[in-house]
């Protein structure tokens, strides 16, 4: 019985859908914040933080602050996570408008 319950909560995980949103990278270092959006914010770290220690980010101020300050200068937060209305209509346009929100809010360049 246990091991059907754990089974079970496993498959509801993986069908959850994803947390899409509005994601931070910020280095503390120099103060500098970059904003993106994301159709999985509980991936999108992860593979941020990949490519800027490969010297890959396609952001090339992003890259020169990693490679000036390094990982201990840096963070990804979430900003905002949009429900899962906006999911079903319009997604891209939302993510766009909001994208475009945080940038103005916080005067930072698009990660």
């Amino acid at each position: 019985m246990q091991q059907d319950r754990k089974k079970a909560a496993i498959a509801a995980w993986k069908e959850r859908p994803p947390a899409v949103g509005i994601y931070l990278v910020r280095c503390a270092a120099t103060s500098e914040c970059w904003v993106g959006a994301s159709q999985d914010l509980e991936k999108i770290g992860n593979r941020i933080l990949f490519s800027l220690r490969h010297g890959s980010h396609m952001n090339r101020a992003m890259q020169a602050a990693w490679n000036a300050h390094g990982a201990e200068s840096f963070s990804v937060e979430e900003a905002e996570r949009l429900p899962e209305e906006a999911l079903e209509f319009g997604l891209r346009q939302t993510l766009k408008e909001r994208l475009a929100f945080w940038c103005g809010k916080l005067g930072a360049g698009v990660a």
